[in-house]
């Protein structure tokens, strides 16, 4: 009589915990907002004077400028990414082409 109740027992917690699998048929649709932002090449002979004096102020004069890009973003705002060098130290400064640092 115990195997009969441990039995039926088993079977209803068994019957209880199946699993009911579906298919899904629904689409899920996946946006991506690509960056529109253009980063051109230039000179650092070719940079705006007011950035050349930004570069030669106390501030950044023992920094060494070793590449230069125009960046355009999607909303039409450009600025100066000056990517420069003091010992084994680098960094990239963004400035406008009147000289200020951005932020």
């Amino acid at each position: 009589m115990k195997k009969i109740i441990l039995s039926a027992a088993f079977l209803a917690f068994a019957a209880m915990t199946s699993v009911k699998a579906n298919a899904t048929t629904g689409q899920s649709t996946v946006m991506v907002q690509q960056d529109s932002v253009t980063k051109t090449p230039v000179e650092l002979k070719d940079l705006p004077d007011a950035v050349k004096t930004t570069l030669a102020s106390d501030t950044y004069k023992e920094w060494t400028a070793t590449a230069a890009f125009l960046v355009v973003k999607a909303d039409k705002s450009e600025y100066y990414q000056v990517d420069v060098k003091k010992l084994e130290e680098t960094a990239s400064l963004k400035l406008t082409k009147e000289g200020a640092v951005i932020q």
